[in-house]
């Protein structure tokens, strides 16, 4: 009977863990993906703050001199607001920004997919990202702010659904919402500079060369509270490796790697 006991509470601590992730993966408003100009999807490491923080946090590795992007999917079926911040600014303006309702916002359409290559400084042109020291990024350069170096943070806000007023035979208005510009295209491509890093200097985001990305201004009214809360932090290799986020050195001849198993010999019959 104990025997029993031990083993139903033992499925029990096995299912529920899986029905809760798969149950959390169903309520995603967005997949946000960076890419480099090849095309390559930057790995993205989960880790969870020791103290309650709302919000998804990854880790991601920088490589010096590499171009990238943001690409973010909009998973729902409604218009949504992206507020995106690299380093702390926001990547419209180029404002401190706390991921607030009244900044400056990109738009995505019903399940719509764009891709935001640079810092936005004008209607049709943006300034590419790029990894690279912070004493040499955007955000320290030009606003001297290290507050939030090395972070690439969005904040997703629903379109709130107008408000349904019984008719009283009289004409009905629809309050204006913030503006807010479209997002650009993707610009060309370079090859990555793996120069050698600066002692102690953690990685920012540069303000690279200017690509056309046309714009315009559209009508939006966010939810007043965030949908979805995603922080990226982004390290050289070597700050990842010292905090045990990726494997590195020489592989260990007694510690299997990708949870490999003994193999089977071919003339085994058991």
């Amino acid at each position: 009977m104990k025997r029993n006991v031990f083993l139903m509470v033992l499925f029990i601590s096995l299912v529920i863990p899986a029905l809760a992730w798969a149950h959390a993966g169903n309520v995603d408003v967005v997949d946000v993906r960076v890419l480099s100009d090849s095309g390559e999807v930057f790995p993205k490491y989960r880790t969870y703050p020791r103290c309650p923080q709302e919000g998804k946090f990854f880790y991601m590795e920088a490589v010096k001199g590499q171009r990238y992007s943001v690409q973010v999917t909009n998973g729902s079926d409604r218009r949504i607001g992206i507020v995106i911040a690299v380093d702390g600014r926001n990547i419209i303006d180029g404002k401190k920004s706390d991921l607030k309702r009244n900044e400056r916002m990109y738009i995505i359409g019903p399940h719509g997919s764009n891709t935001f290559e640079g810092w936005r400084t004008g209607m049709d042109r943006t300034n590419r990202f790029y990894f690279t020291e912070s004493s040499d990024s955007y955000a320290e350069k030009v606003f001297a702010d290290a507050s939030a170096m090395g972070t690439i943070a969005l904040a997703v806000y629903r379109e709130k659904l107008p408000e349904i007023v019984p008719y009283s035979g009289g004409p009905s208005r629809m309050k204006d919402a913030p503006a807010a510009a479209s997002p650009g295209v993707p610009g060309e491509s370079r090859s990555a500079d793996r120069s050698e890093l600066k002692k102690n200097e953690q990685a920012g985001t540069g303000f690279g060369e200017t690509t056309h990305s046309p714009a315009y201004m559209v009508h939006f009214d966010p939810e007043p509270t965030i949908a979805e809360k995603i922080v990226l932090k982004y390290e050289w290799r070597s700050e990842l490796c010292g905090k045990g986020i990726i494997s590195c050195g020489p592989k260990n001849r007694f510690w299997p790697d990708h949870y490999e198993f003994a193999p089977i010999p071919k003339d085994f019959r058991g």
